[in-house]
């Protein structure tokens, strides 16, 4: 049988080697565990979550992606995990991700008890609730033990969370050799560049244009996360301007980062909880600073009011749905930053453009690239690409008669037609052995002859379900599902054609990463580069996930 792995912590280990970290160990005892079994575990069918809370199942690659690995049939009969948390620490969402395993013919084994996990009887459902609960309550006092420890560190005036610019982190080693606690010092060169930033916004700079100014000087900016550029931003100067730190003020508990069910979401907490202590040591700018550049940004802000209602215009909540068609679909190809939605005067009215925000918000020292993309003709080319080289008939003809190829091949026929005739082997060995235990045979051999035909009956049972699973599409079946699928890209090629209003969701499924708009040289055009994939649109429907019909755009 084919095995498969789970492994996850919910810790990240920087700073440790891959071969030391807790899921590489779990790996390893996995592997040993399914040898010793006979099963083989194939590389591909190893999922790994490192440095990821057991409460987060939308958030975790490597749980998604065994999720998706069921469907429409998995390429692996058992699934090996140290323990049960490893799947999850919420009750409810492990118990259904349980039950999905398990409903997919999947067989659920537990290497540090050796045990197996089924749901094939109000007990054992009853023992995964058990154990489900146990797992979550013992994260909910983690969470205990971490919020107490933090919230001394916080009340004492130590470091509770990660690097703050304008401070430089030093440890503090007790009187044992080992580190007691982290505390702030002053860093002379980022502290003039934040009160070079609340002098700026008092003198009725805005944060765009105090980013652009300290790009252009070379002036040092936080650490970049995520991969973006080591630059000021408008978001980190705004930042900066409402960090209370900055005026000698530690302030803790401000947010709460997961939600009652163990999720990633910050929300504000009430102001009541919040933990205040003046830390004098620790200013940058003085009061009047502080008070100067917020009556400035407080003025600003009341020019963005208006009625009596006091309603803000300006850009929508975060979250709405974007009615432009490329709107975080697209980047620039000098910088890779994302390009934005730009508007200007044109003729009699104003024109909607795409241009580079790395150029607009953070100055030409973190891109050279001013060449804004005609909105209309970007759409345009972006649609008239994935109609001509992806939303082909021919493409599409191609690529459902190939997937439906895949699911017409019954390798698991044969092989469950020999699993029957098995079956009705042990059924009438075990009949006759039941027949000798009632006319009086020797009981202790008897009955362990039976104990081992249940075993092997139980074995061809479960090895009988996960092949059924996996039944193919019939020759009957396959002309329907063929009609519908083109039928449904017949619909998808016309909503690109003649609604680009309602088009952003069909284009973001079909597209593979962004599409890059590159200005020419001397010439007021742009090259554009896409990959398209037909699998965004049919894997929901019928294609296995393991195939990717991709076809490539370039103009």
């Amino acid at each position: 049988m084919i095995a498969a792995i789970y492994a996850r912590k919910s810790t990240e280990q920087s700073g440790v080697a891959d071969e030391q970290k807790s899921v590489t160990r779990q790996i390893e005892h996995a592997r040993a565990y399914a040898t010793r079994k006979g099963w083989i575990v194939a590389d591909e069918y190893v999922y790994i979550d490192d440095g990821i809370s057991g409460a987060e199942f939308t958030n975790r690659p490597g749980f998604i992606r065994l999720m998706n690995a069921l469907r429409p049939r998995p390429g692996f009969q058992v699934l090996v995990m140290s323990e049960e948390s490893r799947l999850g620490r919420e009750a409810i969402e492990t118990a259904y991700a349980l039950k999905q395993l398990v409903s997919a013919g999947v067989r659920v084994f537990f290497y540090l008890e050796d045990r197996e996990r089924t749901l094939n009887s109000p007990i054992e459902k009853a023992m995964l609730s058990l154990q489900t609960m146990a797992d979550e309550m013992e994260r909910e006092k983690a969470r205990q033990r971490t919020y107490d420890a933090m919230q001394r560190k916080a009340r004492a005036g130590h470091v509770t969370g990660g690097a703050c610019f304008g401070y430089r982190a030093i440890e503090i080693v007790g009187t044992d050799g080992r580190r007691s606690h982290v505390e702030r010092e002053l860093d002379p060169t980022a502290a003039d560049v934040i009160r070079r930033i609340f002098r700026l916004s008092a003198e009725g700079h805005g944060i765009k244009a105090i980013a652009k100014q300290l790009n252009a000087a070379g002036a040092p900016s936080p650490r970049a996360q995520g991969g973006r550029s080591n630059s000021w931003a408008p978001s980190s100067v705004r930042e900066v301007l409402f960090r209370p730190l900055y005026r000698g003020e530690i302030v803790w508990n401000r947010t709460r980062k997961r939600d009652s069910w163990g999720r990633k979401h910050q929300t504000d907490r009430p102001v009541a909880d919040w933990i205040r202590l003046p830390a004098p040591a620790l200013r940058i700018v003085s009061d009047d600073e502080w008070a100067a550049a917020h009556a400035r940004i407080d003025g600003a802000r009341r020019l963005y009011l208006k009625g009596t209602a006091g309603q803000a215009f300006g850009r929508p909540a975060l979250g709405n749905p974007s009615k432009y068609l490329l709107t975080n679909l697209a980047l620039c190809g000098c910088c890779g930053g994302p390009l934005r939605v730009r508007t200007r005067r044109h003729g009699v009215g104003r024109k909607h453009f795409y241009g580079c925000g790395g150029y607009h918000e953070r100055g030409r020292t973190v891109c050279a690239n001013a060449a804004d993309v005609p909105m209309t003709d970007a759409d345009d080319i972006v649609l008239e690409a994935l109609l001509d080289d992806v939303l082909t008939p021919d493409v599409l003809e191609d690529a459902v008669d190939e997937a439906l190829q895949l699911l017409q091949d019954d390798q698991a026929g044969e092989r469950v037609t020999q699993i029957d005739r098995a079956l009705a082997t042990v059924q009438q060995q075990r009949a006759r052995l039941v027949e000798a235990i009632a006319t009086g045979g020797q009981l202790s051999g008897l009955l362990e002859a039976l104990s081992t035909r249940e075993t092997r009956a139980g074995q061809l049972e479960a090895e009988r379900a996960t092949l059924c699973a996996q039944r193919p599409v019939s020759a009957g079946e396959a002309g329907r599902v063929r009609d519908g699928l083109l039928a449904l890209a017949g619909s998808w090629r016309r909503v690109l054609a003649e609604d680009p209003t309602h088009a952003r969701p069909i284009v973001s499924s079909l597209l593979i990463g962004r599409v890059t708009f590159t200005p020419m040289p001397q010439t007021k055009r742009w090259e554009l580069r896409g990959q398209g994939t037909l699998a965004g649109l049919f894997v929901g429907e019928i294609f296995p996930s393991v195939w990717r019909p991709q076809r490539d755009s370039q103009h």
